[in-house]
């Protein structure tokens, strides 16, 4: 059977390309929305930026879940994503792919039943797995010593983001 959950946001352009999101939890803050120049003045992130976050965010969490779901209590997770905008073949720009590496404060060894993670938080992400159906997202896990640990989805070798997004 399938479940429908919904959300509202509302959005109010302030100046120019500045848009104020107001979230429909009480006590979130409102957050300013803005493009890069040459369009707006990079007073907040853009679209794509948001995007990004949100892909990183989600498999972070994800990944938090599933040790804790096994009771371990893992240090602090950092996630880095980068962006790339690309043009289509009618010259208009679209993100062409997101990478996400997700770093963990332990050494692997160290968290039980961390195999069993690895092997299906992406599939519990939200945002990543709807979003896949129309921009690439590489992902992967690294532990405390470097040593890469999981590599998923449609992974790419991590190029610096363009300036654009």
């Amino acid at each position: 059977m399938s479940e429908m959950l919904s959300f509202k946001l509302e959005l109010e352009q302030q100046s120019d390309y500045e848009f104020r999101v107001k979230f429909d939890w009480p006590g979130v803050d409102e957050l300013l929305l803005d493009e890069p120049e040459p369009l707006g003045h990079a007073a907040g992130p853009n679209a794509a930026r948001l995007i990004g976050a949100a892909v990183a965010n989600c498999l972070s969490s994800s990944l938090l879940f599933c040790m804790r779901k096994f009771k371990q209590t893992p240090g602090t997770l950092r996630a880095e994503v980068s962006g790339e905008l690309v043009r289509n073949e009618g010259g208009r720009l679209r993100i062409g792919r997101f990478d996400v590496t997700i770093h963990l404060a332990d050494e692997a060894g160290a968290i039980q039943h961390f195999d069993r993670c690895l092997s299906q938080f992406e599939d519990f992400c939200v945002v990543t797995e709807s979003v896949r159906h129309g921009i690439p997202v590489g992902v992967r896990v690294v532990d405390a010593t470097g040593a890469e640990l999981f590599v998923g989805g449609e992974s790419a070798a991590a190029s610096p983001s363009p300036q654009g997004i």
